[in-house]
């Protein structure tokens, strides 16, 4: 494992230049470049193996970005650069790109808690261990804690109904009429999924502005690109408006209702036993509700000033106003392809910079005793064997 085998005085906390919480695509991309500085560092996975979102995702999903526009910095990913890769392409590429870069990945490993003592340095606190850090990466990305109305409540209890997380295939779903709660891309492409065995109902909260899959024999991504689209920044004119309203890519209401007969409902405002009412005053009785609503953060057990005033997370382009505390993998966390995966990596080498940037402040000092130094350098020389 790549980490620093010293403890705190008291024995009971191993020490590291850098924890990563969070193995996923962000967790991965940032890996990269901490392994480039010789850092000692350890990625913290909660599961028992790495990118659980990608794994708690529908059987058949497939990525809108071509698998140019789909590798961390590094790896290509195998394949046709022009088509598209599946959930599991996607799993089985960030498995072996950890391995390729050998990884230090400890998995099963919950950080239940992180704070500060008062030497400045951050605790992590795993079951029974205590981790020190001089900094944090926090790259647990935006699919953290699944979201349902509170009105779910309402619907009988023995009427199916899952979020988009405990959606795998059309063969779950009970027989008849299938309500898709969430217009965005999840909703859409879960409908059109189960339109072909079911009936289905999709509720728009919010209209998206619908982005064809081509244009020209191009895929959308390549004119994003080109266009340097992608590269506007949230603190830009473009960026802050663009940052409010999500966009669908490949699917359209038009396509949903005429190609695949589903119906278009607006938003779900209301519900009671099997029967559920809309914005428009209309009522449906339903078999199943899926919701694809989306998720929220849940930063509660980060017991450090990371909330602005509105209750948000603070930060600029994942630096926080903690010192030494970094998030990684935030939707627009700074371009609109911050939380993509073939695009993170921008993100992750800004940050890996301002780690390196602390970590070379401290070699004046090291440089000073030369057993620290000594031990320092044949360490990270073991790292990179």
């Amino acid at each position: 494992m790549n980490s620093d085998s010293s403890h705190s005085n008291d024995g009971s906390a191993q020490h590291l230049d850098v924890a990563v919480i969070g193995g996923g695509q962000a967790g991965l991309a940032i890996g990269y470049y901490l392994r480039e500085q010789g850092c000692r560092f350890v990625i913290f996975e909660r599961a028992s193996e790495l990118a659980p979102a990608w794994r708690e995702r529908w059987d058949s999903l497939t990525l809108f970005t071509p698998r140019r526009y789909s590798a961390l910095p590094g790896l290509p990913f195998p394949g046709d650069p022009d088509g598209y890769p599946t959930r599991d392409e996607v799993i089985a590429y960030l498995e072996r790109y950890a391995e390729t870069f050998e990884l230090p990945i400890e998995p099963n490993s919950q950080v239940e808690q992180l704070d500060q003592g008062d030497d400045g340095r951050f605790r992590l606190a795993l079951g029974a261990r205590t981790i020190i850090a001089d900094q944090v990466v926090v790259a647990t990305g935006p699919f953290q804690t699944p979201y349902v109305p509170k009105l779910s409540e309402k619907l009988s209890a023995d009427l199916f109904q899952t979020h988009a997380v405990g959606y795998r295939k059309p063969g779950d779903v009970p027989n008849g009429t299938v309500l898709v709660a969430g217009g965005g891309n999840t909703g859409f492409q879960i409908a059109k999924e189960l339109s072909a065995s079911h009936e289905v109902v999709l509720s728009i909260g919010s209209q998206q502005k619908p982005l064809p899959q081509r244009v020209l024999r191009r895929d959308v991504f390549w004119w994003l690109t080109k266009t340097r689209l992608l590269n506007k920044t949230v603190e830009s004119r473009l960026g802050r408006k663009l940052s409010t309203r999500d966009t669908l890519i490949g699917s359209s209401p038009r396509a949903m209702t005429e190609r695949y007969g589903v119906q278009l409902k607006p938003r779900l405002v209301d519900a009671e036993g099997r029967r559920v009412r809309f914005e428009d005053g209309s009522d449906l009785e339903v078999d199943a509700v899926l919701w694809a609503t989306g998720y929220r953060s849940d930063y509660s057990w980060i017991k450090l000033p990371i909330l602005d005033e509105d209750g948000q997370l603070g930060h600029r382009r994942g630096v926080t106003d903690v010192l030494r505390l970094y998030f990684l993998g935030l939707p627009w966390q700074h371009t609109r392809g911050s939380a993509l995966i073939g695009f993170i990596k921008d993100d992750a080498e800004f940050i890996a910079e301002k780690i390196a940037e602390y970590q070379q402040s401290k070699r004046p000092a090291q440089a000073g005793t030369p057993g620290e130094a000594r031990a320092t350098s044949e360490a990270g020389s073991s790292e990179r064997s």
